[in-house]
């Protein structure tokens, strides 16, 4: 039996979609879910193309009530993903998916990590560090920012040239290389 995700996301979901693809085919694991925190999410509209269910919610609905788990629960969801997903996950989440809740970060976690570190503002602060390396940080997801357990990470090289950019571009390279196969590898560590 194959383990059944949901991806939370805010924006354009670029990672949601690729993830999706690599397991359209894949007996691991199938991508049940996308939920996104704004109606206008371009996410929802690549949801649809790809013929996957989706809903928004809201901040009170996330952060007072238990509606979004009752949704998790309904289809059955055995792992998050959140790709782009900007809010903390809440206590009561964190607590019904143990160790089966991941996140991918745009750097080299505990660097630019934390409240507000998302995106372009990350690239902007690499390239101002004067960084010479750079990349993605795949993680579980705790009751902090940017602060769970390591799971892997992979590296590009920043160079005088680079622009925040061309620093973005090079990580989601990267994002769309690597997450969706450490997703696979996680789910095949655990008994669905």
């Amino acid at each position: 039996m194959s383990a059944k995700m949901a991806i939370f996301a805010s924006g354009s979901g670029s990672n949601a979609e690729n993830i999706a693809l690599y397991f359209k085919s894949n007996p691991t694991a199938e991508v049940s879910l996308i939920l996104a925190n704004k109606a206008d999410a371009y996410v929802l509209e690549r949801a649809s193309k790809l013929g996957i269910p989706s809903a928004v919610f809201d901040r009170k609905q996330f952060y007072e009530t238990e509606s979004v788990l009752e949704m998790l629960r309904e289809k059955h969801i055995d792992l998050l993903v959140l790709a782009g997903f900007l809010w903390l996950v809440p206590d009561y989440l964190l607590k019904a998916y143990p160790g089966r809740i991941v996140n991918i970060h745009p750097a080299l976690l505990p660097k630019y990590g934390g409240k507000g570190m998302y995106g372009e503002k990350v690239h902007q602060a690499v390239k101002a560090s004067g960084d010479i390396v750079s990349g993605i940080t795949i993680h579980f997801v705790d009751e902090h920012y940017d602060e769970g357990r390591i799971l892997f990470q992979a590296t590009c090289e920043v160079t005088p040239d680079d622009t925040p950019d061309s620093i973005a571009q090079k990580v989601h390279r990267l994002e769309y290389e690597h997450y969706p196969k450490e997703i696979e590898k996680l789910v095949l560590s655990f008994e669905v």
